[in-house]
């Protein structure tokens, strides 16, 4: 891979060896990408205390002789997001966003929109003045559209049915399907989540409303129970695995 140099947040670090780390950033132009901080654990001169998870810097990266890992040559601190790591509650949230990122983006592929939609959460959870569990939602509701596993909330997903014409005040979701079923259609399939028809129109703004105004959204809480239930279980399937940050995250808010 060519030198180059480019805003990061870094997702996930491994020791190798005895001196070097691996390092996974999610970068504004190369998307996910993997490098090799050549003696981060020994020379404190050139990467001391920058390459903490969820920081975002700007690196200067490029391929060395052969065919391994690009090597990180510089990292310029550009925000800590030191608060996030310093309360064991907003880690727990940064560290699912992360592993979101890292276990569904492809290496090396540009991801502009979820770049600025992961840098947006995580300066609001940082500087605390938005819920963890609003960002949540703002978060996996984006996240899901930009990776291509959009809920479907615009119709039954059997008889076409607009949402606009479902009477009913609560909708079965289909994880199957990726989203509603009508009550009609409902007695036909396995659902055992359903939804508030004004649960599912929150979502729908949250979705599609603009990213600074989306997490001033109020929920009620019933609404955000079931919201965070719902998008945590879609994910689960979709994904198809519970991620290890979410286990601990609802360990968490069990105990809270």
């Amino acid at each position: 891979m060519p030198v180059f140099s480019t805003p990061a947040i870094l997702l996930r670090r491994l020791d190798y060896g005895d001196f070097d780390v691996i390092i996974t950033f999610f970068t504004l132009e190369k998307g996910k990408v993997s490098v090799i901080a050549k003696s981060a654990k020994k020379s404190t001169k050139r990467f001391g205390g920058v390459l903490e998870l969820f920081s975002e810097l700007q690196v200067l990266a490029g391929s060395s002789r052969g065919k391994g890992l690009p090597v990180l040559q510089e990292a310029v601190l550009k925000q800590p997001f030191s608060s996030i790591r310093a309360d064991y509650k907003k880690t727990a949230y940064a560290s699912y966003w992360s592993e979101l990122i890292y276990n569904w983006i492809e290496e090396n592929f540009k991801q502009v929109a979820l770049y600025y939609l992961f840098e947006h959460v995580l300066y609001e959870l940082d500087a605390g003045k938005t819920e963890p569990s609003i960002l949540n939602i703002l978060f996996q509701m984006r996240f899901l559209g930009l990776s291509g596993h959009r809920p479907n909330f615009n119709h039954c997903g059997l008889c076409q049915k607009d949402l606009a014409n479902i009477k009913d005040d609560r909708i079965a979701v289909n994880l199957q399907r990726g989203g509603i079923v009508c009550g009609q259609c409902s007695s036909g399939v396995s659902s055992r989540i359903s939804l508030g028809i004004g649960t599912i129109r929150q979502l729908l703004w949250v979705e599609s409303g603009k990213l600074a105004k989306a997490a001033r959204i109020r929920f009620s809480a019933s609404g955000l129970a079931e919201s965070t239930n719902f998008l945590e279980e879609f994910v689960c399937y979709h994904l198809g695995k519970e991620p290890r940050s979410l286990k601990f995250l609802r360990q968490i808010r069990k105990g809270s």
